[in-house]
């Protein structure tokens, strides 16, 4: 598997408008059939005695580097928890899950926050940008949690990517539910992760710029060939990933169609369109 290093030598800068360059703006890392995620037999339980709950059961799992997965099921299925365990921001019960190679059940919660520094990315439904900080300063906290370069000008241009060149400045509470977003997008790419994890990124947009959210989720992974695993309940997002899972009363099932689908079949290409206010 490819190091942190040989990583960034595989990736292009982006140019003036955040795209990536040449012949990396397909799929800037090539991918390979060693797992970036593994789970075996992994198993969640809250409580303890008569009161212990199982929410997720026995559940096996591959993510290879490249791919876009969707894991979809009903409320209170278990999918932020399982993203959750799989990202190494919570612990299982039982069962064996590996990250990037490392079993993450040998490390304590600062070793894997260490495991996770500028190689994982992260999208969420409520956003989760600092109140007191800019827009570019949101952006620019991977680079300064991690060992990458605290590169303000790298920060400005992927807000220029994401449409936010005139809200560099500007607070969260300035923002609208999309630019909040699309800031958050941009914090998840900056540091140019292997990986990036996507919590129902639209849940909390309406339609219309919940669909050029994703658009633009989907194009910045896409051109920079990151893994993205991606929970959601909308059908509509699920289906633009290689690969849908579903959660079903704690088991994941994969649907029956994408047995025929590997990593290497692209989702359908869908660019950004316009600017939600």
């Amino acid at each position: 598997m490819s190091t942190p290093e040989t990583r960034k030598q595989d990736v292009e800068h982006p140019g003036q408008d955040g795209r990536l360059q040449g012949d990396h703006a397909r799929s800037a890392r090539p991918q390979d059939r060693t797992p970036i995620l593994m789970a075996r037999q992994l198993e969640k339980t809250v409580g303890s005695g008569s009161n212990a709950i199982t929410i997720l059961h026995a559940l096996d799992l591959e993510i290879h580097a490249g791919e876009s997965v969707a894991i979809v099921g009903s409320s209170g299925s278990g999918k932020s928890t399982l993203l959750a365990l799989l990202a190494g921001l919570d612990t299982l019960t039982r069962g064996e899950l590996a990250l990037f190679g490392e079993p993450l059940s040998s490390l304590d919660e600062d070793g894997r926050a260490r495991l996770r520094a500028g190689q994982v990315g992260f999208v969420f439904q409520n956003f989760q940008l600092l109140p007191t900080l800019t827009a570019l300063e949101n952006v620019l906290l991977p680079l300064e949690l991690s060992d990458h370069n605290v590169d303000t000008d790298q920060a400005r241009q992927w807000l220029v990517r994401v449409g936010l060149e005139a809200r560099v400045q500007h607070l969260p509470k300035q923002l609208s539910g999309g630019e909040q977003q699309r800031v958050a997008i941009a914090r998840a790419f900056v540091a140019r992760p292997a990986l990036v994890f996507a919590d129902e990124p639209t849940g909390n947009l309406d339609r219309a710029t919940g669909d050029r959210v994703a658009d633009l989720l989907f194009t910045l992974n896409r051109e920079s060939g990151t893994t993205l695993v991606l929970v959601t309940h909308d059908p509509r997002l699920a289906a633009r990933c290689d690969r849908t899972l579903t959660l079903d009363d704690g088991r994941l099932h994969a649907r029956a169609s994408d047995h025929a689908r590997g990593p290497d079949t692209a989702p359908p290409s869908h660019e950004p369109e316009g600017v939600d206010h």
